[in-house]
């Protein structure tokens, strides 16, 4: 029997395709005046905005998306699935308290970063440490994954203070998040000796 159920495949592949559908779908119907590389993706969630509802559903979808797959990833270490799961939560409430049309909001902005963090740290908390590990619970690669996040969102961070390249580097950093299960969930599916979860 498969460590991994194969619905979690399906899931975990889900959530960037409905996240970079949701914020280019959500850009076009913005318009011209909204510029991908420079506004953030909470622009397009603001109240207010053209695609408000398609950001909104596609940042419930995505949630929903982690939470799944963290209840599937049963080889990955407890700590690590707690923090995708976590991560999921936070996606969901970030949808349920949209930013204002103009300025920032601190409970928009507070939960977005308890997710972001939990999104980049997972990957090295759900390492499994024994040498029989499917590649991405790997401590290298969960490591490589997690400096990679934590990189990209420093980058992000760096952007919105100086006020420079803000859209980019968040979806850099929202890509990773969204991706790297996937990537765990399919090494799992072709390694399946690996025996149960690593606490």
């Amino acid at each position: 029997m498969q460590p991994v159920p194969r619905w979690a495949l399906l899931s975990s592949g889900c959530a960037p395709v409905v996240l970079i559908a949701g914020w280019t779908i959500a850009a076009l119907l913005e318009g011209p005046a909204y510029d991908p590389a420079t506004q953030t993706i909470s622009v397009l969630a603001a109240y207010g905005a053209a695609g408000f509802w398609v950001m909104t559903a596609a940042l419930a979808a995505l949630g929903v998306c982690h939470l799944l797959t963290a209840w599937g990833l049963r080889p990955a270490a407890l700590p690590g699935r707690v923090a995708l799961g976590g991560g999921g939560v936070a996606a969901c409430v970030v949808a349920l308290i949209p930013p204002p049309s103009s300025g920032g909001s601190l409970r928009h902005g507070s939960v977005a970063a308890v997710g972001f963090t939990l999104l980049a740290v997972w990957p090295v908390l759900a390492a499994d440490r024994r040498g029989v590990a499917p590649w991405g619970l790997r401590p290298v690669p969960s490591l490589t994954a997690t400096a990679a996040m934590l990189v990209s969102a420093a980058w992000f961070m760096i952007e919105m203070h100086q006020g420079g390249a803000d859209g980019a580097a968040e979806r850099l950093v929202t890509a990773l998040q969204s991706l790297w299960p996937f990537v765990v969930v399919a090494s799992c599916l072709r390694h399946p000796q690996a025996e149960g979860p690593s606490h």
